[in-house]
């Protein structure tokens, strides 16, 4: 079963090179791979799905910093050892024209307005530290470089 997901045929062939080298440290010559797809599909699917996890637990280590943009919310994270540290700002009492307004919004960093609330949260992880921030880029979280983070940490009330 895989841990992560299975990488689809374009993302395979991206990684080809990487894939001959997996199979080759394993133990898999060319000839041997294309003999066990031929007489062993499920072996040779079970392969790929390890070669997944390696390649997706690889990308995951990397990540310290993930967001995630709604209309009126931001949403940062700080992929600690044993959490995540959460940031927020949310902006649903804010009228929709302030917000498209970058003079408001700079000001608005510096002295944060009453109704837009900028909070923190602890979120312990429930699986393993990759795994978590898997998740959360299957649920439209995307890799940052933690300078909004930092910068609404700043905004946090004191």
């Amino acid at each position: 079963m895989v841990k992560y997901r299975l990488l689809s045929r374009e993302e395979l062939e991206e990684l080809e090179k990487e894939f001959v080298e997996y199979l080759i440290l394993n133990g898999i010559a060319a000839d041997d791979w294309v003999k066990l797809k031929e007489e062993d599909p499920n072996g040779a699917e079970r392969i790929v799905h390890l070669f997944s996890d390696v390649v997706f637990e690889k990308i995951m280590r990397k990540m310290h910093y993930l967001e995630w943009r709604g209309t009126k919310e931001i949403k940062c994270l700080h992929c600690q050892n044993e959490k995540f540290v959460l940031v927020g700002l949310d902006a649903s009492k804010i009228q929709e024209a302030d917000l498209k307004n970058p003079e408001f919004l700079k000001k608005a960093m510096q002295n944060p307005p009453e109704n837009l609330e900028v909070y923190t949260k602890d979120i312990l992880y429930e699986a393993s530290r990759e795994e978590e921030i898997f998740k959360m880029t299957e649920a439209g979280y995307y890799v940052s470089d933690g300078k909004l983070f930092k910068t609404l940490c700043l905004a946090l009330p004191q």
